[in-house]
């Protein structure tokens, strides 16, 4: 069956939100729809977080990735005001612009319950701490971030749904198998036989569906180039090590190039007094973490990403593949996620349950399985973990203890990024993509702000504004 709109959105995560607000805010009455392969807010549900399980059961769709809020939705709601990480919008608009942006869809935020209050690196104790990393050859990025809480992003997201529901059309749990391109706009055929189609598309598949889009790509003839993959642990430590730090500027995003490679290694989606939590990424499991806002839902701890960059020259082309190989290894040794002690790691043998018994720190994650890092992550990359956490723990004295925990795999999967004019349309006319799924974003602001970006190109052709 067919059904016709004026513009459709493929995902609905931070990108397809926003530009399914901003579309019907300046067009009142525009027909749209936006399809995702999960649920609504109302019913996503994580059997791990539900506490039903310990360890994923591959649902055939994961609640934590898929649905509306995307992966976003399960994570602790950092909110970074600041263009030097979270994407690469700057490729394609000044800096201003993308700034202003971030700032709208911060706006859009606070009047759906966010919180007002900002942390900065532009204090004098931020600037003091500055200055002590780079003593140490350690350099802190500027920016301002909210943390909005992974119990309150999910209310935030409440709020947007119960206030678009009734202007948008929502199609959840209809996953899509092919793009068309027609004469009179884009097909989207689902899996079930049904048929949708409008003039103006935006593409927000999300990380879930990076590789099913990159496909889909390539079949419409659209050019795309990889980007790169992160690959490392997720380091849990007591939260005191780090309460100078977090307390100054919440998200620290300090980056170190090591001695030894001359590789860069970047602290990444800290969480003081956090979870660390297992996801499901393509049947792979992989690990994250979460912070609440709420005293009373924080832990002991505080739990970090350290993350080893890499980029391929050619003839390798398959950097996305490469990172679920990794994961893969950790999962084949654990049936999950893996943890182990650094002094263990550095000393070379295995944590195990009996080791694990007598460590300090207690892991917040207690499905993980004690287990040997050294034989899931390539030596370069474990050699540069090692190196950052010595260089860490001179900046805050306690990193480098023996009870330490490292889980892993942690892999950010960079998503294959297409050609885009400025107003993020792909070659194809009326086409657009936004947020991680096309390789331009990477957080929930630049997300936010690339959905917003497209939607007001598609307004100004239809006269909204």
């Amino acid at each position: 069956m067919l059904k016709t709109y004026d513009a459709a959105i493929l995902g609905c995560g931070e990108a397809g939100i926003y530009a399914g607000y901003e579309l019907v805010r300046r067009n009142p009455g525009l027909q749209v729809l936006i399809v995702d392969q999960g649920p609504d807010i109302y019913h996503r549900s994580c059997p791990i977080v539900a506490g039903k399980t310990r360890s994923c059961v591959q649902c055939k769709v994961c609640h934590t990735m898929c649905g509306f809020g995307g992966a976003g939705a399960f994570s602790d709601g950092k909110f970074n005001f600041t263009t030097a990480f979270g994407g690469w919008l700057t490729d394609f608009m000044p800096e201003k612009e993308v700034m202003d942006l971030i700032d709208y869809v911060d706006q859009i935020n606070t009047a759906h319950g966010a919180t007002q209050e900002v942390f900065s690196t532009e204090t004098p104790a931020a600037q003091a701490l500055r200055k002590k990393a780079l003593e140490h050859d350690l350099h802190l990025l500027s920016a301002r971030v909210k943390h909005l809480g992974t119990e309150n992003n999910l209310r935030i997201l409440t709020n947007i749904y119960e206030d678009l529901r009734d202007k948008i059309t929502f199609r959840f749990n209809t996953p899509i198998a092919a793009i068309r391109k027609g004469e009179d706009g884009y097909f989207l055929d689902t899996a079930g036989g049904d048929q949708f189609l409008a003039k103006y598309l935006i593409a927000a598949p999300g990380r879930s569906g990076a590789e099913w889009f990159a496909g889909q790509c390539r079949q419409l003839g659209l050019p795309m180039r990889n980007n790169q993959i992160d690959i490392g642990v997720r380091v849990e430590l007591p939260a005191l090590v780090f309460e100078h730090i977090t307390s100054t500027v919440y998200e620290s995003k300090l980056i170190y190039r090591t001695k030894q490679y001359g590789d860069q290694v970047r602290t990444f989606c800290m969480n003081p007094y956090g979870h660390v939590v297992a996801e499901n990424v393509e049947g792979i499991n992989t690990v994250n973490g979460h912070s609440y806002a709420d005293p009373k839902l924080q832990s002991e701890n505080t739990n970090f990403a350290l993350l080893v960059s890499n980029r391929f020259t050619e003839p390798f082309d398959e950097p996305y593949r490469y990172g679920k190989h990794i994961a893969s290894l950790s999962n084949m040794l654990a049936g999950g996620v893996l943890v182990q002690r650094f002094g263990d790691l550095v000393k070379g043998v295995r944590s195990n349950q009996h080791r694990m018994s007598k460590s300090t720190t207690r892991p917040t994650l207690t499905a993980a399985i004690p287990g040997d890092l050294s034989l899931a992550l390539p030596k370069r990359q474990l050699d540069d973990i090692i190196e950052m956490i010595y260089a860490l723990d001179k900046l805050a004295p306690g990193t480098a203890n023996y009870d330490t925990l490292l889980y892993g795999a942690e892999v950010k999967f960079y998503s294959a990024r297409l050609e885009l004019s400025s107003d993020l349309e792909t070659s194809l006319p009326n086409f657009f993509a936004a947020g991680d799924g096309a390789g331009i974003t990477r957080g929930l602001a630049q997300a936010g702000a690339s959905g917003v970006r497209a939607a007001r190109a598609i307004s100004r052709r239809i006269g909204g504004e």
